[in-house]
């Protein structure tokens, strides 16, 4: 059984109860489904028509070449997560016809789904963090801002897109969307204002010297829009900060492998490593639950876990030694 409901204005909750357990409770799977994941689900199903197994009649489909698709997007330069998503969609297609009689049995199901050891990624350095910064200062005040929030808040640079003035407040900052493109007609983006990815509203602290920089830009922007890295009403593009990210890291001469988004994973990195509980953590980033916040940043609980072992063994140390 399941149920559905809008939790908010283009946000549903489907909730699925898959029977009972061992002590006979109900157990169930809960997802949000947003604006965002729709258009991720479409932009996949076109991916998928696009190759060569799109063209391929149902009746006649393999697991070999549900198999030689993998392979195919693998030689392309697609990674492991993109894969497993573009198969989740094929697998849940086929499931679909075997309901409805198309085909006697879902072939993607039955295919072995490979995985490559990917080594896990690095995490800027604080002096990168800061040599970065002070970059963006020199570029704009808006610019050094937004980095800021992204290495304190662990935003990312939609959310930041999509900041309003009225947002912060008393050092805390609400966010509770993100400014996506729908398209580029014409070689310019199309901008609308959705919510987040998991659709979640955070209230996340900034520290003092953020809220310093919130406040002397607002003094010399607010009167000229309501968004806090605009000018005018017109809503913000996320490539905006992208390209405030690649001039800075070009000025500070930090290493180019560096993202914008590695700015979220150094702060989720080091507050995990300081001994920060992966609940807050996970409030802070926006996870929907503190387990994929436990999955992605496994290596930062270990680094944790070690100078916890450490601490414990200096408090037991015996006097004889």
């Amino acid at each position: 059984m399941a149920t559905i409901r809008e939790k908010r204005l283009g946000v549903w909750e489907v909730r699925v109860f898959t029977g009972a357990d061992a002590r006979g409770r109900p157990p169930q799977i809960l997802d949000t489904w947003a604006p965002p994941s729709a258009r991720d689900q479409q932009s996949r199903v076109w991916l998928i028509k696009k190759d060569q197994i799109g063209r391929l009649p149902l009746a006649r489909l393999t697991v070999a070449d549900v198999e030689r698709w993998h392979t195919r997007l693998r030689a392309g330069g697609m990674a492991d997560s993109g894969i497993k998503n573009q198969h989740g969609v094929q697998r849940a297609a086929l499931s679909q016809a075997v309901r409805w009689g198309w085909v006697s049995s879902n072939v993607a199901s039955l295919a072995r789904l490979r995985s490559t050891k990917v080594h896990q990624r690095g995490v800027m350095t604080v002096d990168e963090v800061r040599s970065v910064m002070r970059a963006a200062a020199s570029i704009d005040a808006a610019a050094e801002l937004a980095l800021r929030i992204a290495a304190v808040a662990g935003a990312c640079r939609a959310e930041i897109a999509s900041l309003r003035w009225t947002d912060e407040h008393d050092g805390q900052l609400l966010i509770d969307s993100a400014t996506e493109i729908t398209s580029r007609g014409d070689g310019f983006p199309v901008l609308r204002e959705a919510p987040t990815t998991t659709a979640n509203l955070r209230t996340v602290t900034l520290d003092a010297e953020a809220f310093e920089l919130i406040a002397n830009l607002r003094g010399a922007r607010e009167p000229y829009g309501p968004w806090m890295f605009g000018l005018g009403p017109d809503l913000v593009s996320p490539d905006r900060f992208g390209w405030w990210w690649g001039r800075a890291r070009q000025i500070s001469g930090i290493d180019s492998k560096w993202r914008l988004h590695d700015l979220r994973h150094w702060s989720a990195t080091v507050a995990i490593g300081r001994g920060h509980d992966v609940r807050t953590v996970a409030g802070r980033l926006g996870h929907a639950n503190p387990a994929m916040t436990l999955r992605v940043y496994a290596h930062a609980f270990a680094a944790a876990d070690q100078a916890v072992a450490a601490g414990l063994g200096e408090i037991l140390k015996r006097d004889d030694k």
